[in-house]
């Protein structure tokens, strides 16, 4: 079992702290999620299945590949992703060049992420139509996978259309990972069938079960993520292995000031391999 870290769970002051923490203890992937913009108007922001804003908008928000850019000067193992990225709220362009910017700096270490979102103030804000995000992801999933392994590229399609580009320098890896978010059947389904596997929201072992089956009946063997940040025991990992879940994102910490023992105290008990 692969172990992740979600930094979004922290104060954005610990994570470089904690980035390299995980490099040196032999978690294998650090993870950033992202926002463009947060608008003021709350009745916008309501998070699915709650009455409640899901967004605070004075919270600080960073450009994550930016920011993984700069830690991964600092880490030489740890994997770097989103979790997620809104892939189709910029042209493909630009995030194309984004991830093999950081595939390059970081000697092939980058774990794209993507989501079609849920918020939509942040859709109306940036000017992009909320309902149609989904068919706008599949879209750019396809452009920016050309663009990272074709030589010359012109698209023609619903929401994009350029002429014949060249896009250098492609990413160190020879297929980036492009790996989906978010639990609906359309999401399940861009795991399925455009990507390279699925990241869950946080789940239990029961909780998981529904979606993993759901996803398996789409098709067998998607390479599974899956948040698990109330992981009991270390003799909790053969269960969620038996599922089919490859790597879970691990929170063992509750304050931030905290983050850098917890990890060690996590990669003493699991068995985590030091890179020191």
């Amino acid at each position: 079992m692969k172990f992740g870290v979600p930094l979004g769970l922290l104060h954005p002051a610990a994570w470089k702290d904690v980035a390299v923490a995980a490099d040196e203890l032999g978690f294998e992937s650090v993870w950033l999620p992202e926002h463009l913009v947060f608008a003021t108007d709350l009745s916008l922001a309501v998070y699915p299945g709650t009455s409640d804003p899901g967004i605070k908008p004075q919270t600080p928000l960073f450009d994550a590949p930016a920011y993984l850019c700069w830690l991964a000067a600092f880490t030489t193992r740890v994997r770097l992703g989103t979790a997620v990225q809104l892939l189709a709220l910029r042209h493909p362009f630009v995030s194309a060049r984004a991830f093999a910017t950081l595939d390059v700096v970081s000697s092939g270490r980058a774990v794209c992420g993507v989501g079609a979102g849920w918020y939509r103030g942040e859709w109306e804000a940036a000017g992009v139509p909320f309902a149609t995000r989904g068919a706008r992801l599949d879209e750019a999933i396809e452009v920016v996978r050309r663009l990272w392994s074709e030589p010359l590229v012109a698209h023609t399609g619903r929401f994009y259309a350029f002429p014949e580009v060249a896009f250098e320098p492609k990413p160190v890896q020879r297929r980036l990972p492009v790996l989906a978010g978010g639990e609906s059947a359309a999401a399940l389904r861009r795991a399925a069938t455009l990507c390279d596997g699925w990241i869950s929201m946080p789940h239990t072992l029961d909780s998981i079960r529904p979606r993993l089956a759901a996803l398996s009946r789409l098709r067998d063997g998607v390479p599974v993520t899956a948040h698990a940040y109330e992981l009991a025991s270390p003799g909790e990992v053969d269960g969620w292995a038996a599922l089919g879940v490859e790597r879970l994102i691990v929170r063992p910490w509750r304050r931030s000031r905290d983050a850098v023992a917890g990890l060690a105290a996590f990669a003493a008990e699991y068995g985590l391999t030091s890179s020191a």
